[in-house]
């Protein structure tokens, strides 16, 4: 045997860093997907929320994304990724527990040719993305010290359950197809983010009604991170470089591109022209769409996948939206809940659909999931596949009841310490109001006067900081004196004209 090893081309023997189990094809492929993940939030998600929405809440958009990015990985390593896949607890969760000990990362992944620290990275990048999406629902708004409580609150008690459930070792976990997270991270995402707006409550009166982006041509460049990014995003689920990858990042091109057309399609049939922010929207929704299948269906039901996600989720927030006044009295900033929730809800029921016995028998190892209902009536397994249908929809209602529950308590708790939402005052000035910075600080388009050095400015102490009982420590005179100074140091108009785009 050693005779044999030692054959080998320099670049495929075995060493101490490269053990007989590491495959390093599989391995440079992971790394490389979960890269392609971690590009689609930063910078991707960064840009897109950046220029997608109004200029005056650019930065605070893109720091919200930022910031996620970064606290999330700080909490998938201490807790987060155990809590996700590690020892069973529960049902519903894995125990606690650090993911940082050479040992356990450097050792081979369950049956997979990569070392376990790859996959803790690439779900690391899943985590952290869907917490980015659920922000787009509350943009423009939401108190960033909020925000800041909100992430690991949100990831310990809602992303690690949902990913545990399906993903892990609880009770669905053999029974859900959900090829790369159209239930955990997708359909999660907008029901929490949809949750989370309700609680913080809308925008400033004219935000709502008029909010265009700032800079179109910076949302497609977001936009395109996203689109190759999820060439990693459902190219990674196999661990490995192998057939089911090929077929899943061309099932995933093919769905999105339907979509998109479809989408745009529509726009020009109802509303008589071709919108660049609806082409998008369709290229989102198909994404999410083929997400849970895009490993397990044949490439002709990724095309139908695509038609119906360019035209249902269409519907939903073209149409249903503005007649029905239970979503009117959401403010979902970036319609979060029409092109990842009813996106992802009907990814994963076509998953139940169109799930092919075959590739389900590559993919997922001792398979027990039945084939889908379509395969069910050709094969003549009309009850396997009815089943499955109905595991798909008992997925979709833990996720979606867990979700609404567990984010409502955090918002309340969150709201008993800070304030959700932004004081009215703020909300008309925006970025400036919340991280003393602008977007475009260009003579007559930004602040109209030269701003003062960082080191000399008075830093804005967060409200959780405030006490109500300041003032009476303060004589009448004192607090005049404060209050005159803070508006002084204000700029005499910081609103943004509306519709001064």
């Amino acid at each position: 045997m050693n005779d044999k090893y030692e054959s080998l081309p320099g670049g495929l023997a075995f060493d101490e860093g490269s053990p007989n189990w590491l495959n390093k094809g599989d391995n440079a492929w992971q790394l490389t997907a979960t890269t392609m993940v971690g590009l689609q939030s930063v910078p991707g998600l960064v840009i897109l929320y950046g220029s997608m929405v109004k200029k005056k809440w650019a930065v605070n958009s893109a720091f919200m994304a930022l910031y996620a990015f970064a606290a999330v990985l700080i909490c998938w390593v201490l807790w987060g990724y155990n809590m996700s896949f590690g020892t069973h607890m529960i049902s519903i969760l894995g125990k606690p527990k650090q993911a940082m000990n050479d040992n356990f990362l450097l050792g081979q992944y369950e049956y997979y040719f990569v070392p376990t620290v790859d996959y803790v990275l690439y779900q690391f990048a899943f985590a952290a993305i869907t917490v980015i999406l659920l922000a787009g629902s509350l943009l423009g708004r939401m108190n960033f010290y909020a925000w800041m409580l909100f992430v690991p609150l949100w990831l310990t008690l809602s992303y690690t359950v949902g990913a545990y459930t399906i993903w892990g070792f609880g009770f669905l976990t053999n029974l859900i197809i959900d090829f790369s997270g159209g239930y955990v991270i997708h359909l999660s995402s907008g029901i929490a983010g949809f949750t989370a707006a309700y609680w913080v409550g809308p925008r400033h009166s004219h935000d709502r009604q008029h909010f265009p982006p700032n800079n179109i041509i910076h949302m497609l460049g977001g936009a395109g991170f996203l689109w190759m990014g999820w060439t990693g995003f459902n190219g990674g689920s196999p661990v490995a470089a192998n057939q089911i990858t090929s077929l899943a990042i061309l099932n995933t091109h093919i769905c999105t591109a339907v979509s998109l057309l479809v989408w745009l399609s529509l726009d020009m049939i109802f509303y008589f022209k071709s919108s660049v922010i609806g082409a998008v929207q369709g290229m989102i929704t198909g994404l999410v769409c083929i997400t849970p299948a895009a490993g397990i269906v044949d490439t002709w039901a990724a095309v139908v996948m695509g038609g119906l996600s360019g035209s249902i989720p269409w519907y939903t927030m073209m149409v249903l939206y503005k007649k029905s006044a239970f979503f009117q009295q959401v403010d979902d900033t970036l319609g979060v809940f029409h092109t990842h929730a009813v996106a992802g809800l009907l990814g994963g029921i076509l998953s139940g659909l169109f799930a092919n016995p075959e590739l389900l028998d590559k993919f997922y190892k001792h398979n027990k999931r039945g084939p889908g209902f379509v395969y069910g009536i050709v094969n003549g397994k009309f009850h396997s596949g009815l089943r499955q249908l109905g595991y798909q929809l008992e997925g979709a209602l833990f996720i979606t009841a867990w979700n609404v529950v567990v984010t409502s308590l955090i918002c309340i708790l969150i709201s008993r310490i800070i304030n959700l939402r932004m004081d009215e005052d703020d909300l008309e000035i925006g970025d400036d109001a919340a991280h003393g910075e602008e977007a475009y600080a260009l003579w007559g388009d930004g602040e109209r006067h030269p701003p003062p050095l960082r080191f000399h400015m008075t830093p804005k102490i967060p409200l959780f900081c405030r006490r109500h009982g300041m003032n009476t420590a303060m004589s009448t005179e004192q607090a005049e004196s404060a209050e005159n100074a803070e508006q002084s140091r204000r700029p005499e108009n910081h609103t943004t004209p509306v519709g001064h785009m």
